[in-house]
């Protein structure tokens, strides 16, 4: 009975192993489906940054952060002196939202939240993964 059970178990990995995995696939119209939703955001981001709608004084981010320069996305997580511990982008742009601009923090599926990382991580492409940079 062991046997049996070794021998249907090395039958059952090598069928496993042979198969070739594949991912989902694609059509042309889902990637640009896709592709058209996430410029999207990139521009909604695009628009919050440059507003001086998200808090309550008329302060924008690209005051401090002309196109999302200085902002580093590509950084996080790493530890952030104003916040004294090790925090997402997430965090730092509700710092700024909260600090320098005065406003209220926005959750993590904010498509306001979600349009702001689009856009500052758009404008960062191309840029070295670094986590824990400074």
């Amino acid at each position: 009975m062991r046997n049996v059970f070794i021998g249907a178990l090395v039958v059952a990995l090598l069928a496993c192993w042979q198969t070739p995995v594949r991912s989902d696939e694609y059509t042309r119209e889902d990637l640009k489906k896709w592709d058209d939703a996430y410029r999207y955001m990139v521009k909604e981001g695009e628009k919050w940054f440059h507003s001086g709608a998200l808090g309550g004084n008329s302060v924008s981010c690209d005051m401090c952060h002309p196109n999302a320069s200085d902002t580093h996305p590509e950084t996080y997580p790493k530890f952030q002196k104003q916040l004294g511990k090790v925090v997402g982008l997430r965090d730092m742009i509700n710092w700024c939202i909260q600090n320098p601009e005065q406003g209220k923090v926005l959750a993590a599926d904010d498509p306001k939240m979600i349009a702001l990382e689009a856009y500052i991580t758009w404008e960062r492409r191309g840029v070295k993964l670094a986590p824990g940079k400074h």
